[in-house]
Protein backbone atom coordinates (compact mmCIF):
# COMPACT_ATOMS: atom_id res chain seq x y z
CA UNK A 1 0.00 0.00 0.00
CA UNK A 2 1.04 3.67 -0.74
CA UNK A 3 -0.30 6.38 0.70
CA UNK A 4 -0.32 10.34 -0.45
CA UNK A 5 -1.04 13.32 1.82
CA UNK A 6 -1.83 16.14 -0.76
CA UNK A 7 -1.55 19.75 1.96
CA UNK A 8 -2.28 22.78 0.16
CA UNK A 9 -0.19 26.09 2.09
CA UNK A 10 -1.57 27.92 4.78
CA UNK A 11 -2.76 31.21 4.52
CA UNK A 12 -0.35 33.35 3.09
CA UNK A 13 -0.26 37.28 2.57
CA UNK A 14 -2.10 38.68 -0.46
CA UNK A 15 -0.93 38.41 -3.83
CA UNK A 16 0.43 42.05 -4.87
CA UNK A 17 2.14 42.74 -8.46
CA UNK A 18 4.76 44.88 -6.49
CA UNK A 19 6.20 41.81 -4.74
CA UNK A 20 7.21 38.73 -5.88
CA UNK A 21 4.38 35.76 -5.77
CA UNK A 22 7.29 32.85 -4.96
CA UNK A 23 8.86 34.83 -1.58
CA UNK A 24 4.97 35.40 0.02
CA UNK A 25 4.93 33.85 3.53
CA UNK A 26 2.32 32.99 5.82
CA UNK A 27 0.59 35.65 7.73
CA UNK A 28 0.11 34.60 11.84
CA UNK A 29 -3.28 32.99 10.95
CA UNK A 30 -1.88 30.49 8.36
CA UNK A 31 1.30 29.96 10.81
CA UNK A 32 -1.27 28.95 13.36
CA UNK A 33 -3.43 26.61 10.91
CA UNK A 34 -0.18 24.79 9.69
CA UNK A 35 0.71 24.07 12.80
CA UNK A 36 -2.80 22.40 13.87
CA UNK A 37 -2.59 20.20 11.03
CA UNK A 38 1.06 18.95 12.13
CA UNK A 39 -0.59 18.33 15.10
CA UNK A 40 -3.57 16.99 13.61
CA UNK A 41 -1.23 14.48 11.69
CA UNK A 42 0.85 13.71 15.07
CA UNK A 43 -2.11 12.61 17.43
CA UNK A 44 -4.02 10.36 14.23
CA UNK A 45 -0.64 8.72 13.66
CA UNK A 46 -0.27 9.92 10.08
CA UNK A 47 2.86 10.02 9.46
CA UNK A 48 4.67 10.72 6.10
CA UNK A 49 7.88 9.05 5.48
CA UNK A 50 8.98 11.58 3.09
CA UNK A 51 7.56 15.10 2.62
CA UNK A 52 8.46 17.37 -0.89
CA UNK A 53 7.19 20.89 -0.82
CA UNK A 54 7.37 23.04 -3.07
CA UNK A 55 10.48 26.10 -2.97
CA UNK A 56 8.02 29.06 -2.38
CA UNK A 57 7.97 30.79 0.72
CA UNK A 58 4.74 29.91 1.90
CA UNK A 59 4.99 25.85 0.90
CA UNK A 60 8.42 25.98 2.69
CA UNK A 61 6.86 27.41 5.88
CA UNK A 62 4.06 25.28 6.13
CA UNK A 63 6.29 22.40 5.30
CA UNK A 64 8.65 23.12 8.09
CA UNK A 65 5.70 23.47 10.49
CA UNK A 66 4.45 19.73 9.45
CA UNK A 67 7.94 18.84 9.97
CA UNK A 68 8.23 19.90 13.36
CA UNK A 69 5.23 17.57 14.54
CA UNK A 70 6.54 14.40 12.41
CA UNK A 71 9.58 12.08 11.76
CA UNK A 72 10.28 12.26 8.19
CA UNK A 73 12.71 13.65 5.48
CA UNK A 74 12.01 17.25 4.04
CA UNK A 75 12.96 18.13 0.96
CA UNK A 76 12.32 21.28 -1.57
CA UNK A 77 11.58 21.20 -4.85
CA UNK A 78 11.13 24.38 -7.73
CA UNK A 79 9.41 21.80 -10.03
CA UNK A 80 6.10 21.87 -7.36
CA UNK A 81 6.00 25.49 -7.63
CA UNK A 82 2.44 26.36 -9.33
CA UNK A 83 2.53 22.52 -11.06
CA UNK A 84 0.38 21.19 -13.36
CA UNK A 85 -1.68 18.15 -11.87
CA UNK A 86 0.01 15.84 -14.57
CA UNK A 87 3.43 17.16 -13.36
CA UNK A 88 2.74 16.34 -10.07
CA UNK A 89 1.52 13.16 -10.69
CA UNK A 90 4.68 12.50 -13.28
CA UNK A 91 6.62 13.08 -9.79
CA UNK A 92 4.72 11.02 -7.62
CA UNK A 93 5.31 8.36 -10.02
CA UNK A 94 9.02 8.58 -10.22
CA UNK A 95 9.07 8.37 -6.16
CA UNK A 96 11.21 5.51 -5.10
CA UNK A 97 9.17 2.54 -4.34
CA UNK A 98 10.69 2.04 -0.47
CA UNK A 99 8.92 4.90 0.56
CA UNK A 100 5.81 3.80 1.74
CA UNK A 101 4.31 7.38 1.98
CA UNK A 102 4.48 10.57 0.40
CA UNK A 103 3.01 14.20 1.54
CA UNK A 104 3.25 17.44 -1.07
CA UNK A 105 2.82 20.48 0.04
CA UNK A 106 1.80 22.48 -2.88
CA UNK A 107 -0.16 25.27 -4.56
CA UNK A 108 -3.74 25.34 -5.71
CA UNK A 109 -4.98 24.53 -8.48
CA UNK A 110 -2.63 21.67 -8.52
CA UNK A 111 -2.68 19.95 -5.46
CA UNK A 112 -6.45 20.30 -4.98
CA UNK A 113 -7.20 18.82 -9.02
CA UNK A 114 -4.71 16.02 -8.72
CA UNK A 115 -6.40 14.85 -5.33
CA UNK A 116 -10.08 14.89 -6.66
CA UNK A 117 -8.29 13.37 -9.99
CA UNK A 118 -6.47 10.29 -7.98
CA UNK A 119 -9.60 10.04 -5.90
CA UNK A 120 -12.04 7.02 -7.03
CA UNK A 121 -15.54 7.49 -6.89
CA UNK A 122 -16.57 6.87 -2.98
CA UNK A 123 -17.70 3.31 -2.30
CA UNK A 124 -19.20 4.27 1.59
CA UNK A 125 -21.40 7.23 2.62
CA UNK A 126 -18.38 8.68 4.77
CA UNK A 127 -15.94 8.39 1.79
CA UNK A 128 -18.66 10.10 -0.02
CA UNK A 129 -18.85 13.44 2.55
CA UNK A 130 -15.42 13.27 2.45
CA UNK A 131 -14.92 13.97 -0.87
CA UNK A 132 -17.68 16.20 -1.20
CA UNK A 133 -16.32 18.58 0.86
CA UNK A 134 -12.79 18.20 -1.36
CA UNK A 135 -15.03 19.24 -4.42
CA UNK A 136 -16.62 21.98 -2.79
CA UNK A 137 -13.21 24.05 -1.76
CA UNK A 138 -9.68 22.93 -0.81
CA UNK A 139 -8.93 25.91 1.37
CA UNK A 140 -5.38 26.86 2.52
CA UNK A 141 -3.63 24.08 4.74
CA UNK A 142 -6.32 21.37 3.97
CA UNK A 143 -4.98 18.08 4.29
CA UNK A 144 -6.70 14.93 1.95
CA UNK A 145 -5.04 11.58 2.35
CA UNK A 146 -5.50 8.90 -0.14
CA UNK A 147 -4.81 5.31 -0.22
CA UNK A 148 -3.60 3.12 -3.03
CA UNK A 149 -3.83 -0.70 -2.83
CA UNK A 150 -0.27 -0.73 -5.21
CA UNK A 151 3.55 -1.78 -4.53
CA UNK A 152 5.25 0.92 -6.77
CA UNK A 153 4.17 4.22 -6.94
CA UNK A 154 4.41 4.14 -10.97
CA UNK A 155 1.05 2.17 -10.39
CA UNK A 156 -0.99 5.01 -9.12
CA UNK A 157 -3.71 6.21 -11.59
CA UNK A 158 -6.30 8.22 -11.75
CA UNK A 159 -9.72 7.36 -9.87
CA UNK A 160 -7.53 3.92 -8.50
CA UNK A 161 -7.06 5.95 -4.32
CA UNK A 162 -9.58 5.82 -1.86
CA UNK A 163 -9.90 9.40 0.08
CA UNK A 164 -9.08 8.13 3.60
CA UNK A 165 -9.21 11.84 5.19
CA UNK A 166 -9.92 15.33 4.67
CA UNK A 167 -9.39 17.72 7.13
CA UNK A 168 -9.64 21.65 7.06
CA UNK A 169 -8.33 23.75 9.52
CA UNK A 170 -11.84 24.98 10.89
CA UNK A 171 -12.42 21.73 11.00
CA UNK A 172 -10.41 21.08 13.95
Amino acid sequence: MKRLYFLRHAKAVPADPALDDYARELTVRGMHDAAAIARYLRKNDMMPALIWASAAARTRQTAELVLREVEAKGEYRETLYLAEPGKILGMIQAAPAAVPSLMLVGHNPGIEHLAGLLAREPVRRKERARRDVLEEKFPTAALAVVDFDVAKWRQINPGEGRLVDFVRPKDL
